[in-house]
């Protein structure tokens, strides 16, 4: 479904992506892992677009060579951010129905003839919330949720725009175990849904006992692919991340 040959990002003389060719299959959850620095979220922001880089990306059948970002994401290539980034202004069913918004010119003047009903929400949010299971916090304003609640929000907005492949940047980051499993369980219902995930974070529980396929990136170049348990116990990635204290910690 994803496919990057050659990926390679340079900022003057130091490569954040150093040839980087992996694949991704349809209906999978791959993993993405390193230590800090090592281009985790470089490599999302070249393959969405957002930095300029040499090699090929592919989504499905389709170069995304030269395509920017918000093409990328209307051929359904979407990804999540680090910062969620919910309108403080908006409760939850308006920060989500604002993600699946598709502007036309005529859209204004046909709200004012007949205005669509605050309440409706658009058939992809719908799904989208029924997958998450964020139905109950639609009413509620973003300061009123916890961090986890957050995050499941944020993945909600993200599959609300139909992707084919959900790109997700350190979705557990701040969340206590509980929170963690029941990401884990939500990663579990959107690919059951036939979205491609794309996991790129440090909790190396919720990686490792979601993901089928683990990838991990040192210093840019990537040094290590295959099942968890096999990654797992990869002499490269225990020295390089697994080794380290965090890693240790949670191995």
């Amino acid at each position: 479904m994803l496919r990057v040959d050659g990926l390679t990002v340079a900022y003057g003389g130091v490569r954040a992506l150093d040839d980087v060719t992996l694949s991704v299959p349809a209906g999978a959850i791959v993993g993405l892992i390193g230590p800090n620095g090592a281009g985790k979220t470089t490599f999302l922001d070249a393959v969405t677009g957002f930095t300029p880089c040499r090699g090929s990306v592919w989504l499905g059948d389709g170069s995304l060579d030269g395509v920017p970002p918000h093409r990328r994401a209307g051929r359904g290539l979407v990804r999540t951010f680090q910062s969620i980034e919910l309108f403080a202004d908006l409760d939850v069913a308006a920060n989500l129905r604002v993600a699946a918004e598709r502007l036309r010119w005529w859209r204004p003047l046909a709200d004012l003839v007949r205005p669509r009903p605050s309440s409706t929400l658009p058939p992809s949010v719908a799904a989208a919330v029924d997958v998450l299971g964020v139905g109950e916090l639609l009413g509620r304003a973003p300061d009123e949720l916890s961090e986890g609640e957050r995050k499941r929000v944020g993945i909600c907005r993200a599959l609300a725009c139909s992707p084919r492949v959900l790109l997700l940047d350190e979705p557990a980051a701040g969340l206590d175990t509980t929170e963690s499993r029941t990401l884990a369980a939500a990663l579990r219902a959107i690919v059951d849904t036939g979205v491609t995930v794309v996991l790129v974070d440090h909790d190396m529980d919720l990686v490792l006992g979601t993901c089928e396929t683990v990838h991990v990136l040192e210093f840019g170049r990537l040094i290590a692919s295959g099942p968890p348990e096999v990654v797992r116990h990869d002499e490269r990635v225990v020295a390089a991340y697994l080794g380290t204290t965090a890693g240790a910690a949670a191995s």
